[in-house]
């Protein structure tokens, strides 16, 4: 008896040692192969083009980086073990059955197991369906809750707070549907893997009684077979639960298979060279784009910047150039022609060359969270003091930089929400002037600022701009007349190209555009002087 206890209490210590070795050798290669997945995943995100974040939900990208991998995290410390030894432990059991009876190990095996093997492929394919649900219902709803969020000033202004209630409930509840299509098919599937185990063991016992009458079999033997069937069940019982987990993380798998697996649109040719420093040349040779390849935005596009001259894009809105900008920092591809740097090809060079010497301010200033010197130095982030407060100067962002706690060490909150919109124009000039590019890109560079800090402005770019290539995509008449010339965009063609005064001699679609903005300001400086 002593002897039996103390081999039972070695078995109990054998057991809680392995237990506790696997749960902490599997949750360590979980956190160790969930750290490396999120890294890699992260890095390709940064690698995809312009048009993957502009066709795809933020908050679906969100989804894919947390709840998709927290599932498969889940999977890899428990599901894939548990599957492992449940699996072993039905493989010794059915060892067992087989040496016990061979005839009800066969009526185990014929009987009982094809009506579960059905049962499982019938599970597995509705629950990839609803598990496919669930992820794209979670992903809608955090999409939803991110657009929310970042709108909340326009919804709070619109009055809108109940209607985004009743949207966000509505997505929930798709949400809820797609959960509860899967508490369904598991409240089929796990009672009914039951139900089958319960009529197979009836037709055992029949078989076995008779077998016992008969003595063909010991009750003991059947005894003995009972427990080693109820053994073979309870394993059945445990895949049932694990592979629900599994489901989910084999979802969670595709959909981040499928986010890998997407090809940045724009990719550096395999012999890419690096761009050498470049003189500023720009040349659109005969460009026609579309962000679909059937609906093209631009037409034929055939222009020559020289080096230090500064062009301005004016248009009506939806005209294409934003659109001009983004092909010549190479967020996109022409689908026709070629656009050129010193007579190279953007096609032929290194991103990271071309980018390094371009600098951009796009139409939406971004700034990150993070002090006011860490967003003006996020291009160069070995500037000098010396040279960061030149910038802070040039731009005319010393007053908003005294003002604040800190001075230039002060926060600034994500996406700069604490500064007002031309507070942020201004920083985000700052870090482009901070960069020192051969080639300036300014996207409504001074659209978001009121009159003293588009004075201000001006008078930066007039220091700036000189001697360097600019492309200024600008709504504002006063900001395109410091350009050398102007180039009309209209309904994706280039109508007009000259300096100002030749295209309002021209009387076409520039000196229209300059007649109504000249008529507007005199009737704003009547209603200033009546007021």
């Amino acid at each position: 008896v002593a002897l039996a206890a103390g081999l039972y209490f070695v078995a109990i210590a054998v057991t809680a040692t392995a237990q506790h070795y696997q749960v902490r050798v599997t949750g360590r290669l979980a956190a160790w192969v969930m750290n490396d997945l999120r890294v890699k995943v992260f890095a390709h995100l940064q690698r995809l083009s312009l048009g993957f974040f502009t066709e795809e939900k933020a908050g679906v990208i969100m989804s894919r980086m947390t709840s998709d991998i927290e599932n498969l995290q889940q999977l890899l410390q428990d599901g894939l073990a548990q599957l492992a030894i449940q699996a072993l432990v039905m493989v010794v059991i059915t060892i067992h059955l087989f040496t016990t009876n061979v005839k009800l190990a066969l009526i185990t095996e014929l009987l009982i197991v094809p009506p579960l093997v059905i049962a499982s492929i019938w599970f597995k394919r509705a629950s990839e369906r609803g598990y496919d649900r669930v992820r794209d219902g979670i992903a809608n709803v955090l999409a939803d809750l991110s657009e929310s969020l970042h709108g909340v000033r326009i919804v709070t202004a619109h009055n809108r707070q109940r209607h985004n209630v009743i949207h966000h409930r509505n997505v929930v509840g798709d949400y809820r549907g797609a959960n509860y299509y899967t508490a369904r098919v598991n409240a089929v599937y796990g009672p009914g893997t039951q139900f089958l185990g319960v009529i197979g063991q009836a037709v055992l016992l029949a078989v076995g009684g008779y077998q016992v009458l008969h003595h063909q079999l010991s009750v003991g033997g059947l005894l003995a077979f009972f427990l080693y069937l109820n053994r073979f069940f309870a394993p059945i019982q445990l895949l049932v639960q694990q592979y629900n987990a599994f489901q989910q993380g084999n979802a969670s798998v595709f959909k981040l298979r499928d986010l890998v697996d997407t090809e940045p649109e724009v990719r550096e040719a395999e012999d890419a060279a690096v761009l050498p420093p470049i003189e500023g040349a720009i040349a659109f040779d005969h460009v026609t784009f579309g962000y679909d390849p059937e609906r093209p935005v631009l037409f034929d596009i055939d222009l020559d910047i020289a080096p230090g001259e500064t062009v301005a894009f004016v248009g009506p809105t939806g005209a294409g150039k934003s659109t001009l900008a983004k092909l010549v920092t190479r967020f996109y591809d022409p689908t026709e022609g070629r656009v050129r740097i010193d007579g190279v090809d953007l096609r032929e060079v290194t991103l990271h060359s071309l980018r390094s010497q371009l600098g951009v301010v796009p139409q939406e200033p971004f700034l990150f969270a993070g002090t006011i010197r860490d967003n003006i130095t996020f291009a160069r982030p070995d500037a000098t003091d010396a040279e960061v407060d030149e910038a802070v100067d040039l731009v005319g962002l010393r007053d908003v930089v005294e003002r604040a706690p800190q001075g230039i060490d002060t926060v600034v909150h994500e996406r700069g929400q604490t500064l007002s919109s031309g507070e942020r124009q201004l920083l985000a000039l700052a870090r482009a002037f901070l960069a020192r590019p051969r080639v300036l890109v300014l996207d409504e560079a001074t659209s978001n600022l009121d009159l003293q800090s588009e004075t201000k402005i001006e008078a930066a770019l007039d220091v700036l701009l000189e001697n360097r290539t600019a492309v200024l995509i600008a709504h504002r008449l006063s900001t395109a007349m410091r350009a050398d010339r102007i180039a009309v965009v209209d309904d994706g063609r280039l109508v007009e190209v000259g300096p100002h005064d030749e295209l309002v001699a021209l009387g076409g679609r520039y000196a229209e555009m300059y007649g109504t903005w000249v008529r507007q300001a005199e009737l704003a400086e009547h209603a200033d002087v009546d007021a």
